[in-house]
């Protein structure tokens, strides 16, 4: 694969392409090596030949929703000849790629039975979507964990990101009527729309060739912030291929109150307000992280990653995991942009979505044969800053709509789990990587094998509704009480649980013990 020369990103800069990449594949594999030797279950055993860990580069066809040659929307340059959409950083112009790592545990992978000749098949190979700005090995911590659960898992840098291809994010136009929209408030509306769905159908119609390549008639998909929020576009187009969507604190998920917004902000110190409104000022002109770290000198864009790795995780103390998971992060967002330039495109100032997932997931479809809706789990850190009640939210929603329709449509809606990771924030994987697994076992279905009295497992919560209705007994569908064995929490228990977001993690480690809570499991 050869490498194209970089065009300088700014006057600080001219670091050549190539030793980026260089430093981002050394940095990935030093992230691989921690995943295989130092974040293994102790039941594991030290993993053996039972488990593999494999890097990949899939070939994928293009986007259609990208600008090529043979488009007459494409600008000509300064010679007349038509621009094609090059990866910007591999001189592969004929095949996208999209890169990842593939972990295997052979055993289950092998093996659809337990001693007792009971069925016990694995479920559908997990694929992990990584966040914004984020990459595959964001996942580090998880994969040799997960694996007890998933016979397969394979996570993936997202067209655009990492060490996949990055074409230029631009578009064709879907609806070609805008001439015919000036002073058309709904045409202008179906523009704006039209624009995220081009945004969208970037990451779903290369995920989809993706796993038509790997030929996996289901999968079990995951997906953090961004990742969660694509996800759902994805399920959306290929409900036949999802076994189950797990959403790790997606982005978008509710619709934007301004009161709220307002109060939110009023709520925070100034130096804090005054940050907020800066960088909603830089998102409002296109200006993304990557952009602006690249816009300065390299020590300072090193230091403000450092400063994030130390202050927003933490949970990790050792050097050098802190130094190759700020190289990977650093290598990553200094590459020419590509997928990072989707956020404007579609969330709005404050990480609220264009088009808000809370109308969406209601109506995602089931692949199911046996009629039953998708089931969908939302996983929050207990610090997270996104706000958990917009999976309550949907599972209100949801529940709503089973309840007016009793006839069982064929179509049921989807069936909605909220869970709840102590000592984690948004980087929940990162932060408690095993109550992150342990979500991840319990939403696979797989609670069994998780070892008995663990402390980090997750905590399941329901809205007010479905409560009521358990309590009566005309709803069991919507929680996970009967494989558990346990009571889920109310809302009121959530808004105890759930403390917010912290802009300084590591300020925020001493606890108030008055303000602590203790969740206790509660018996039948």
């Amino acid at each position: 694969m050869r490498i194209i020369p970089m065009f300088p990103f700014s006057i600080f800069t001219s670091i050549k392409i190539s030793d980026r990449i260089e430093s981002l594949r050394d940095a990935e594999s030093k992230l691989l090596e921690f995943a295989k030797t130092r974040f293994v279950p102790h039941s594991s055993g030290g993993g053996g030949s039972q488990h593999s860990f494999e890097l990949f580069d899939t070939p994928i066809a293009p986007p259609s929703v990208l600008k090529h040659s043979d488009d007459a929307t494409v600008n000509n340059d300064d010679n007349g000849a038509k621009k094609t959409n090059k990866c910007l950083v591999f001189d592969d112009v004929e095949q996208y790629s999209l890169h990842g790592v593939k972990v295997t545990n052979h055993q289950l992978s092998a093996s659809d039975t337990n001693d007792n000749n009971e069925d016990v098949s694995s479920p559908a190979p997990l694929v992990l979507l990584h966040g914004y700005a984020n990459g595959s090995l964001y996942f580090y911590r998880n994969l040799h964990g997960l694996s007890k659960f998933f016979g397969q898992i394979y996570a993936l840098d997202m067209l655009g990101w990492g060490l996949s291809s990055r074409p230029s994010f631009q578009f064709k136009t879907i609806l070609q009527s805008s001439s015919d929209s000036e002073g058309n408030s709904e045409a202008n509306d179906n523009n704006g729309n039209d624009k995220v769905k081009s945004a969208e159908q970037f990451f779903v119609e290369s995920l989809e060739s993706w796993r038509s390549h790997h030929n996996l008639p289901k999968i079990t998909l995951a997906g953090h912030s961004m990742g969660g929020y694509l996800s759902v576009a994805y399920a959306e187009q290929y409900p036949q291929h999802v076994e189950k969507l797990i959403l790790l604190s997606p982005v978008g998920v509710p619709q934007k109150v301004e009161e709220e917004d307002t109060q939110r902000l009023n709520s925070v110190p100034f130096y804090i307000r005054a940050l907020i409104h800066t960088v909603r000022a830089m998102f409002n002109r296109g200006i993304t992280p990557g952009y602006f770290l690249r816009s300065l000198p390299n020590s300072k864009s090193r230091d403000m990653v450092n400063g994030y790795i130390a202050n927003r995780l933490p949970a990790i103390t050792c050097e050098e995991e802190q130094q190759y998971l700020g190289e990977y992060l650093y290598q990553n967002s200094m590459l020419p942009g590509s997928g990072e330039d989707c956020l404007c495109e579609i969330l709005t100032a404050g990480a609220f979505a264009r088009v808000p997932l809370i109308h969406r997931i209601p109506k995602l479809k089931s692949g199911h044969s046996s009629g039953e809706g998708l089931e969908v789990h939302f996983v929050y850190g207990e610090n997270d800053w996104m706000d958990f009640r917009g999976g309550l939210d949907v599972q209100r929603l949801c529940h709503q709509t089973k309840m007016q329709d009793r006839t069982l449509p064929s179509s049921p809606p989807p069936k909605i789990f909220v869970h709840g990771v102590r000592n984690a924030g948004h980087l929940l994987m990162l932060e408690n990587y095993e109550g992150f697994n342990a979500a991840m076992a319990i939403a696979a279905g797989r609670e069994e094998d998780l070892p008995p009295g663990i402390m980090s497992r997750s905590v399941e919560f329901v809205c007010d509704e479905v409560a009521t209705a358990n309590a009566d007994g005309a709803d069991k569908s919507t929680t996970v009480q009967s494989t558990s064995g346990k009571a889920v929490m109310t809302e009121r228990d959530a808004d105890k649980f759930f403390r917010g977001g912290r802009f300084n993690r590591r300020e925020s480690q001493q606890r108030d013990d008055d303000n602590a809570v203790i969740v206790e499991e509660k018996k039948e």
